[in-house]
């Protein structure tokens, strides 16, 4: 990755972020109902573990994670839902518990891989700083739904810098969720860091341009909120249209989130 940061410290220290919102949840929050539909805050967690702990297998038994990848039926949904039950099973200081295990196991995994050793994932293979920046999504999106739950509104960082990069580099991923034919366009991002950086990917003199504040442009690509309700702007027919499809996750898009649902007043 190109970004300045230590991104593996950075999932670090995200992860303790939403592990601060649900360390001392009662039974009966664990079980609130989240944006996602069909998805309670355990189920939230439940996710988090599953997925740190695929991350900590393929970073360090890379021929299991191959094994148990090539297990994994052609129904997404039917997948991800076998990979959590293990989880929503336990008691929920259990799945605390088994939630801090993973992300401790992923963090040490990554961090052992040696630089420029690229380690097996869902697509392709794809190197540990990479792969740590899929995790800072999953965090972001599955943190956002249980502080939104909550009522609680996240404190953003230039630790979004590893995540921003991601979006960028996954830019292709929602045309490939709705079976759409990817343009043969190049995308410019100018987007406003926490700190007020500027975070530049893509072409200088590309037609097609994204601009905004980077937490709006991953609150969107992870789709947990509506363009409508977000500070981004585009130039160029294609990169309007992305604003409406963008995601930064494989697998089925979901219905996102609606006009208004979250709005800040903007």
């Amino acid at each position: 990755m190109t970004v300045s940061r230590d991104v593996i410290a950075d999932l670090a220290a995200e992860g303790a972020e939403v592990d601060h919102l649900v360390a001392d949840l009662t039974d009966a929050e664990w079980e609130l109902p989240t944006p996602a539909e069909g998805w309670t805050i355990a189920h939230q967690v439940a996710h988090l573990a599953a997925t740190f702990r695929m991350a900590a297998t393929a970073a360090g038994q890379p021929a299991l994670f191959e094994a148990q990848l090539g297990q994994m039926g052609p129904d997404f949904n039917a997948a991800i839902q076998a990979v959590l039950m293990p989880y929503l099973a336990s008691p929920r200081s259990g799945l605390l518990a088994k939630w801090r295990a993973e992300r401790d196991g992923a963090e040490r995994a990554l961090a052992a891989v040696p630089v420029g050793q690229k380690v097996p994932w869902l697509v392709r293979a794809i190197p540990a700083p990479v792969l740590a920046a899929a995790g800072m999504m999953e965090l972001f999106g599955h943190g956002q739904d249980i502080a939104d739950t909550l009522g609680v509104k996240p404190e953003r960082t230039d630790r979004l810098e590893a995540l921003v990069e991601f979006v960028t580099r996954v830019w292709d991923f929602g045309y490939h969720a709705r079976g759409l034919a990817v343009p043969e366009v190049q995308f410019r991002f100018e987007i406003t860091a926490p700190s007020g950086a500027l975070w530049a990917h893509g072409p200088a003199d590309a037609e097609q341009r994204i601009s905004g504040p980077a937490a709006d442009l991953c609150l969107l690509a992870t789709r947990r909120r509506h363009r409508d309700d977000l500070a981004l702007s585009a130039v160029g027919r294609e990169a309007d249209h992305w604003l409406d499809i963008a995601q930064c996750y494989r697998g089925p898009a979901g219905p996102g989130r609606t006009p208004g649902q979250f709005s800040d007043g903007r």
